[in-house]
């Protein structure tokens, strides 16, 4: 509540906020307005790249077709928006499989899951390294953040990056040492699958997250250009990034993720722009058609699954 509440107080504060709002409303109205309908139609290219995601990581253990494995994400989506840290997701993905394939499925979805944070935290790091000379001096005046503590920020994405990806191109070694525990030993029929991983199929998981996440830029792009938000495009991708990473560490709902979403990129965006409001614009473009839209999509099909109407 105090995330919105903020947002509406310095949105309130933004000089000619009048002529800002009208410049919305025009370019909703004016020929610029195909980049919204171009960003909407990204939101199944980006959706679908997950569902073929699943549709990979699934076939260890039930293999699914297209369509089946896209309903699966879209009801996985309606769960997701009203759960911390989107953990509803999954069950809303493994009602389409079979009984004795759910709680299987749950180390598989977290490799998919795992494979997207090193996209995001690998592209953080980028877009930090892309921004760094531009934003020093803006984050030492506006919030005094001294160099010594930006410094730090980017050696730990760093450090985090490659734990990550030698965690993920390991996944088979580290399961065989995590079923040798007593107690994990007794259950490890649920994530034996990730033993048959080999690194062609991690890439090919990590491909299709790379994929996904420069879709996603693509609207960011779209809706910038759309609310008229003048910052160089190189800079909208790397802020982009860090604010993904951000978002990534935040813990949130996703139904009140937008406040958390404004404030960061209030915060990122506000450091090359004093656009607030279309930069609110924007970004809540981006929440409405990439989780708000297939949530209600995902709600729809939900009423029809036969575990959900018992």
């Amino acid at each position: 509540m105090w995330l919105s509440w903020s947002i509406y107080h310095q949105i309130q504060q933004q000089k000619g906020l009048q002529q800002s709002w009208q410049t919305i409303v025009a370019a909703l109205k004016g020929s610029g307005q195909w980049r919204l309908y171009a960003a909407f139609a990204l939101m199944f290219c980006n959706w679908g790249l997950e569902a073929k995601k699943w549709q990979v990581l699934m076939q260890a253990i039930q293999p699914l077709s297209y369509g089946r494995s896209f309903r699966a994400i879209f009801s996985g989506q309606a769960l997701a928006s009203s759960t911390p840290n989107r953990v509803g997701e999954f069950v809303g993905r493994i009602v389409y499989l079979n009984d004795g394939n759910r709680l299987r499925a749950l180390s598989l979805s977290a490799v998919g899951s795992f494979a997207q944070i090193i996209i995001t935290f690998v592209m953080g790091l980028l877009g930090l390294l892309l921004v760094y000379p531009s934003i020093t001096d803006k984050l030492q005046s506006t919030f005094s953040l001294s160099t010594f503590w930006i410094n730090w920020l980017v050696y730990a994405v760093s450090l985090t990056v490659m734990v990550q990806l030698v965690c993920f191109y390991n996944l088979s070694w580290i399961t065989n040492l995590i079923e040798k525990i007593p107690f994990v030993s007794k259950y490890r029929f649920y994530i034996q699958k990730l033993e048959d991983l080999h690194n062609k199929q991690l890439t090919n998981i990590l491909f299709l997250s790379f994929i996904r996440y420069v879709v996603y830029m693509v609207q960011y792009l779209l809706l910038f250009q759309l609310f008229q938000i003048e910052i160089s495009w190189w800079v909208i991708c790397s802020l982009v990034c860090v604010q993904l990473m951000v978002m990534a560490v935040v813990p949130s709902i996703a139904l009140a993720e937008l406040g958390v979403r404004g404030q960061v990129s209030i915060a990122l965006f506000g450091l090359f722009s004093s656009n607030t409001i279309g930069i609110i614009a924007a970004v809540s473009g981006i929440w409405l058609i990439n989780l708000i839209v297939p949530a209600l999509a995902g709600s729809l099909l939900i009423l029809g699954i036969k575990i959900f109407r018992k």
